[in-house]
């Protein structure tokens, strides 16, 4: 189970390596950018990409005496470059690199994202089709309302992770930005048309302002949405773990050949994939707050956000990227009992059709008030017993066949009324 969830694509991003390989990265499409526009020597910079990089375990050296990341980064960096490495940072402040590698890494970090948040969309939508006709109850307060199919409650899935999908595109947009406006976001030392044609070729678009850094609203923002999509997750997972109960049972985690439920009760199934997930959910929601924190800094800049950004980013990115994967797997294995559905749907004898005998005692001129009195009586007198039946109380009832005949009463419990518009609901999303 571990090894089926291992998402090293993911956590790869986050590494020491990958962050000092974004730095790089960025410093060269900075350098290369000046050459072009004959702010440095010609052939400065491919001499610098040729020979440029970084040590590790020399930046931790430096960093013990410098108290500075990225003094460390650029000096490991410059003694492996020799004198053409003056060039390197030229104009920049520490803030340009940072929040604009940062940028680099949310993007393809999102990327990956979308990739599992399509799968899981496309996994969901292939079991509304496949349950389309799967008839179940629906439930208000827990309790039993009215027919509907297992499929239009998946739909109802498959559209709220849509709707994610497309909160987490537009905030994956607003955060391509990237920055190189220098101390105080003035552009002092560097022209803004660097900043132009670097994030054009960085494929991101230049902050209209920074006060040195980006202002952090955007990323708030995004760890909201990120926050929004683990509660569908968690949402989706509590419907599972609810309808698992055993005296329900009618949908199921899938249970792997050797895996065992508990160490006690050898015939536990639990659903500790769902129950996994809501926990994560609350995790990853927690990072919302401190994201929101952050966007409160002094004057122009301070650093009391990059502590908590160093934690939160890597964090929310996997845990989401990973709960998506894992939920994925729980909808792709996920055992449907339709028996159950539809034993549990006729428990009382199918007082989940109450609505439709009190509309048709209404139609045959009784008032709402007595037609309602008249079937919660007998819907009442079923549910009070263990073997109650509302239909052979309302056909023993002489008030309820002094209006309805028996087969308009059968009538009443014809289940393919209830759902005649199911279709219909499929068409909005053309299946």
């Amino acid at each position: 189970m571990i090894e089926r969830y291992t998402l090293p694509e993911m956590s790869a991003l986050w590494t020491r390596e990958a962050i000092f390989k974004t730095w790089l990265k960025v410093e060269l499409a900075v350098l290369e950018t000046q050459e072009s526009m004959g702010l440095v020597p010609a052939g400065v910079s491919a001499d610098v990409s040729a020979k440029a990089r970084f040590d590790i375990a020399r930046i931790d050296e430096i960093e013990a005496e410098v108290r500075h990341d990225v003094i460390a980064f650029l000096t490991s960096v410059a003694e492996s470059v020799g004198e053409n490495a003056r060039f390197v940072h030229m104009g920049m402040t520490s803030s340009d690199l940072l929040d604009t590698a940062l940028s680099l890494q949310i993007q393809e970090a999102g990327a990956l994202v979308q990739q599992k948040l399509s799968t899981l969309i496309d996994t969901v939508r292939a079991k509304a089709l496949a349950h389309r006709d799967t008839v179940m109850v629906g439930r208000s307060h827990g309790i039993h309302g009215e027919p509907i199919t297992f499929g239009l409650k998946l739909l109802n899935w498959m559209d709220e992770l849509q709707r994610q999908q497309k909160r987490l595109s537009e905030s994956l947009e607003e955060n391509r930005v990237g920055q190189f406006s220098g101390a105080m976001g003035s552009y002092s030392n560097i022209d803004p048309e660097v900043e132009a044609r670097v994030c054009a070729l960085l494929n991101l678009k230049p902050a209209l302002t920074s006060t040195q850094v980006i202002s952090r609203d955007m990323h708030a923002d995004f760890f909201m949405t990120l926050g929004n999509l683990a509660t569908s997750i968690e949402k989706f997972s509590v419907e599972i773990r609810a309808l698992q109960k055993t005296d329900i049972l009618e949908v199921e985690e899938g249970f792997a050949k050797g895996q065992k439920g508990s160490s006690a009760m050898p015939h536990k199934r639990n659903p500790v994939s769902s129950e996994n997930l809501t926990g994560l959910a609350r995790l990853l929601r927690s990072y919302i707050t401190p994201a929101l924190e952050n966007a409160v800094l002094w004057h122009e800049r301070d650093i009391s956000h990059s502590s908590v950004e160093r934690v939160i980013f890597p964090d929310a990115f996997i845990l989401v990227h990973y709960m998506l994967n894992r939920f994925n797997t729980v909808m792709q294995d996920l055992i449907v009992h339709e028996d159950n559905m539809r034993a549990n749907m006729n428990r009382f004898g199918g007082i989940i059709f109450s609505q439709r005998v009190l509309l048709s005692l209404i139609e045959k001129g009784m008032s709402r008030e007595d037609a309602y009195r008249l079937t919660q009586k007998n819907a009442h007198a079923a549910w009070n017993k263990p073997q109650g039946d509302f239909r052979q109380n309302l056909l023993a009832d002489a008030e309820v066949s002094a209006q309805l005949s028996a087969a308009e009463i059968e009538a009443c419990f014809d289940v393919a009324d209830y759902l005649r518009h199911v279709p219909a609901i499929y068409e909005r999303f053309g299946l």
